[in-house]
């Protein structure tokens, strides 16, 4: 048994401590074994020294980079490095609106990611407040970081974690994470970052990736107090009951439909999902709802009896 099987964990991203030099970037990219385009020119300058922009297929990490100036003139730039990624949280709208359970909540706190089971809905994109997220391949899958769920299991920390040199990542569990980023926002805040915070304490119910803002989450691009929608929630009311499993099934299914409008930053609707899928996607749906409803249907019987 792994020491970190059974327990709440949690990884501590400190933005005082990081240097930016986007190792643990190039350390998830290598454990996963994601490729990245070595064409000529692929990659343009786009006047940051952020690279890629934003998550892709290819990328679960990215190091973000805030260049502003202030009025400070001991600092007058406030050069804000931060971390973006799957924040694991323990409400996940991505977890409830997953249709097949190719996402799911382990014991240590992870969300995890069985991509075989995935039929390319995009319903969690959609319901994901962090539009984290992302559909790539020919099989048009998603991918997210998974905190390195097959490490954590042989006793191992987080690639990123494992190679972050400076000590601005920590992994243990998340009562011993926060205790450790409230001691370092109090220690900032004695040395003048007055706007020093812990990030992820209660959003989604709590994340399991917290983040030390040195000055502040909203400079990190972070938005405080996020709680996945109602209408994500209400697709756990319709699930199959004794009289009406059948209908509550495809309830269920219709208001996961309902519950994707508004959470990304460019809204999708379903009909605009449905153009991404392969026959074979559509094939997957029709035999996953078929397969429910044949469950319904049995479960209905023997209450019956």
């Amino acid at each position: 048994m792994s020491i970190y099987t059974g327990k709440e964990m949690a990884m501590l991203y400190d933005s005082s401590k990081c240097t930016a030099c986007k190792g643990c970037q190039i350390a998830c990219k290598q454990w996963n074994v994601l490729f990245t385009d070595l064409g000529l020119n692929a990659f343009p300058f786009t006047g940051s020294y952020q690279a890629p922009m934003d998550l892709n297929g290819n990328n679960r990490l990215v190091m973000t980079f805030s260049e502003k100036r202030t009025d400070n003139l001991e600092r007058p730039v406030q050069w804000t490095f931060g971390r973006r990624s799957c924040y694991h949280c323990t409400n996940a709208g991505c977890v409830t609106i997953c249709p097949t359970g190719a996402l799911k909540y382990e014991e240590n706190g992870t969300v995890s990611l069985n991509d075989e089971k995935c039929i390319g809905c995009q319903y969690c994109q959609m319901a994901c407040p962090y539009d984290v997220p992302r559909y790539w391949g020919e099989d048009h899958k998603v991918d997210k970081c998974t905190m390195c769920y097959e490490r954590l299991e042989n006793g191992m920390l987080p690639a990123c974690v494992k190679t972050c040199q400076p000590g601005a990542l920590n992994f243990g569990p998340r009562d011993e994470m926060i205790k450790k980023g409230q001691e370092r926002v109090e220690f900032l805040k004695k040395r003048g970052y007055d706007k020093a915070e812990l990030y992820g304490l209660e959003e989604c119910g709590g994340l399991h990736i917290l983040q030390v803002c040195k000055f502040g989450a909203e400079a990190m691009g972070l938005k405080k107090g996020v709680q996945p929608s109602a209408l994500v929630t209400v697709g756990k009311w319709a699930q199959p009951v004794a009289g009406l499993a059948a209908a509550a099934t495809v309830a269920g299914l219709a208001v996961s439909f309902l519950a994707n409008i508004g959470y990304r930053r460019r809204n999708q609707t379903v009909a605009e999902a449905k153009e991404h899928w392969t026959k074979e996607q559509k094939k997957e749906a029709d035999a996953l709802v078929a397969e429910r409803l044949k469950e319904d249907a049995e479960q209905e019987r023997r209450d019956a009896r």
